[in-house]
């Protein structure tokens, strides 16, 4: 009898531990979860680099993503665009991708006919149909001050290289954003050529992949009533106004920006 009963426990033992998973199944299980998840591409915009999205990346990367920030060349829409679509093409799996500023016209090139692009993030971003200007775009309506802030760089081929002259940096760029913060982008930004905001955009994929738009509620860069303008006429899926933010939302609100990339990711 006390035979029988050992068999009994031990039978009920070894059936409880093969219905619990083993810690390296339960990894497993959790990888091809995570795998599951799309992978989140950010493109940076003018006066900038891929460093201004580490807030949105820190976050997302606690969630779970896997995060690719892109060095944007900031040298012509076409190149740009064709630059990006080669990392998008490198990219296995669902891909949400994200612009800010100058960076929405190139995700909207470089997306266009790629199925992996699940949806666009415009990020106070040009959000351009074809034919259209990122200068045209940022002078549709009254309210952006870039202009009296540029400086020039004279470059060989007869473009010129424009930045933000590192004095009204703070206030222009990024006025919500601590002075020190501030000092040290307008330090290390990138020159964009003059040719990439005057090109004309092709077709964009706004037409056939869901959009989703942060406005920045206190742009200098682009004006709100222009970054409405283009959500609405993108049919956006969803459009959060960061009421107090500056042109660099990504910085001063990363929370705000990484919950909409997270939303677009469902």
């Amino acid at each position: 009898m006390r035979v029988r009963k050992v068999f009994v426990v031990l039978g009920a033992l070894l059936a409880l531990a093969a219905s619990v998973p083993s810690g390296a199944g339960a990894s497993e299980d959790a990888e091809k979860s995570g795998a599951k998840k799309p992978t989140i591409v950010l493109v940076h915009g003018a006066f900038a680099d891929a460093s201004s999205w580490n807030g949105v990346v820190e976050r997302l990367q606690r969630k779970g993503f896997t995060v690719v920030a892109v060095a944007n060349p900031l040298r012509s829409l076409t190149g740009d665009a064709n630059y990006l679509r080669e990392v998008l093409a490198s990219i296995d799996g669902p891909i949400v991708l994200a612009g800010h500023s100058y960076g929405g016209m190139v995700a909207s090139q470089a997306a266009l006919g790629n199925p992996n692009v699940k949806s666009l993030v415009y990020v106070a971003a040009f959000a351009p149909e074809k034919g259209e200007s990122a200068l045209e775009l940022s002078n549709k309506f009254p309210g952006g001050t870039l202009g009296d802030t540029l400086q020039t760089i004279d470059i060989g081929d007869g473009s010129k290289d424009l930045v933000i002259g590192q004095d009204k940096y703070w206030q222009q760029f990024a006025a919500d954003v601590s002075r020190r913060d501030a000092t040290l982008a307008a330090a290390t930004q990138r020159p964009v050529n003059d040719t990439a905001l005057t090109e004309k955009a092709g077709e964009p994929a706004w037409h056939s992949i869901p959009s989703y738009f942060v406005v920045a509620g206190k742009d200098k860069n682009i004006p709100v009533a222009a970054q409405k303008w283009m959500a609405e006429r993108a049919h956006a899926r969803a459009v959060v106004e960061a009421r107090d933010a500056s042109h660099s939302v990504a910085v001063s609100q990363p929370e705000t920006v990484a919950d909409l990339i997270v939303r677009a990711a469902r």
